[in-house]
């Protein structure tokens, strides 16, 4: 696969400074806040565009956290954050000069979303809020301009390369300039659909999940602690080891029927009523409220499935299975009848790598239970039903057609087509995006601050 640090070995220099584009941009904020207060740089500054700066500050601190993540900086490596922090101001000012919108909810959804991520990584509010020394609607309000010209930029230069496109004969002529050693490798790779059917849960198993919970629940209402009974009895086998307790979320986090609950529940000595959702059943106890965010802990009783539900789930994957194989029925149509999978059904049961948003998957991103499977199978071979368990939680029987299966090789026409034209497409993009820039700074105003001008990254930003 052609991951961004392998591109770089073989396409222009235009398509690094794509890959400067893309990282800088796309995590800026993250870097704002990963970094706060790192090193003692006395401001100075490096360059204007039109009205806007760009401080040396700014350079360091993206600077310091690419290498910081174990990456190689490399003797330009500030020069070409300069030329990438430059663009940036260049297209916030057209698309100001312009009178391109974002609208608060964009920016608090990105602010929010990065958020969410370091809270992920450190632990808790409370850590991330010590980390940076402030309280989180500090922290957010402090970001907005800052993501607001972010996300400014990036509505500019969609603008700039709307119209560009990839045809075959450009990717064939892109291909054929690459010298070929210089292609890299790709791994091998394999494509798949799937159909998945869950076993049926009978009324009967549903009312005991539900039976079993009530006394659970009657027995807290009677004075014994929920985080203990959570941590015997919940089949949220993550969440049972801290007592049931989930970590704050936003609205939108949780499954709707779960979270129209939680987010009602009033005080802390308040137990919900018992919930279904997909994964089985639910009580709840609130926590803590800290304005659109809860923290709840609760437990989970799944109903489980009988001999009969089983065997009745297998037989019917069996005869799916035998009926594609006879060529009575289309893998595609089966998928849409009988899957109870969401994220393939209507894809003609064809699974998509969520990395890259193709149809191919190296082998190390596949479930090791379904490449164990596809090892032993030919192209265009059905597998026999295979007992799993889904994403959440259910039983459920699977069968596999295998669609492709590539060797390590060194990236081809025949075998890459898709990578090659996104390849093509990225470079498109970018000689349309100097293109423009080189436009647009005849009609800025832009200096550039005497110690960078020897930088060969920055060449096309002095103008004589």
């Amino acid at each position: 696969m052609i991951t961004p640090s392998k591109t770089m070995k073989w396409s222009s220099s235009s398509q690094k400074n794509k890959l400067l584009l893309q990282v800088f941009f796309a995590c800026f904020l993250q870097i704002a806040i990963a970094q706060p207060g790192t090193g003692v740089v006395v401001d100075q500054v490096a360059g204007i565009v039109g009205n806007a700066v760009v401080l040396r500050s700014e350079i360091e601190s993206q600077y310091q956290q690419y290498t910081q993540q174990g990456n190689y900086g490399g003797n330009d490596l500030r020069c070409r954050i300069f030329d990438q922090l430059l663009l940036n101001k260049l297209l916030v000012n057209q698309a100001n000069i312009d009178s391109l919108v974002v609208t608060d909810d964009q920016i608090n959804q990105k602010i929010d979303n990065n958020l969410a991520y370091y809270i992920q990584q450190l632990g808790s509010v409370e850590k991330l809020e010590a980390f940076y020394g402030k309280s989180v609607i500090e922290v957010k309000e402090e970001f907005k301009p800052l993501v607001k010209d972010q996300l400014l930029a990036q509505q500019m230069q969609g603008k700039v390369t709307k119209s560009v496109s990839a045809s075959p004969a450009d990717v064939k002529a892109f291909y054929e300039h690459v010298p070929k050693d210089s292609l890299p490798l790709v791994n091998a790779e394999v494509e798949y659909s799937m159909i998945i059917h869950n076993v049926a849960v009978s009324e009967e198993q549903k009312n005991k999940a539900k039976e079993q919970l009530t006394e659970i629940r009657n027995r807290i209402l009677k004075g014994e602690e929920f985080s203990t009974l959570a941590i015997l009895y919940s089949q949220d086998k993550e969440s049972a080891k801290q007592g049931g307790e989930l970590g704050f979320v936003n609205r939108g986090d949780l499954v709707p029927s779960f979270e129209a609950v939680a987010f009602h529940l009033k005080n802390k000595t308040e137990l919900s009523e018992i919930v279904e959702t997909q994964f089985g059943f639910h009580i709840m106890q609130l926590i803590e409220r800290r304005g659109e965010k809860i923290n709840v802990r609760h437990i989970l009783i799944k109903p489980e499935t009988n001999t009969e539900d089983v065997l009745k789930a297998q037989t019917l994957m069996d005869s799916i299975a035998v009926a594609i194989r006879g060529g009575t029925l289309k893998f595609a149509d089966a998928a849409e009848r009988y899957s109870d999978d969401t994220d393939t059904k209507m894809n003609a049961g064809n699974a998509v790598n969520s990395s890259n948003g193709s149809s191919k998957f190296e082998t190390d991103q596949v479930d090791a239970t379904i490449l164990f499977q596809l090892d032993k199978m030919s192209l265009g071979e059905i597998s026999n039903p295979m007992s799993v368990s889904t994403k959440d939680g259910k039983q459920a029987y699977q069968i596999i057609m295998l669609k492709s299966r590539t060797s390590p090789h060194r990236l081809n026409l025949t075998d890459d087509y898709q990578k090659l034209q996104e390849a093509t497409l990225n470079e498109k993009q970018q000689k349309a995006v100097d293109g423009w820039r080189n436009k647009k700074k005849l009609l800025t105003y832009i200096k550039i601050a005497d110690e960078y001008k020897n930088c060969d990254s920055l060449k096309d930003w002095i103008t004589q």
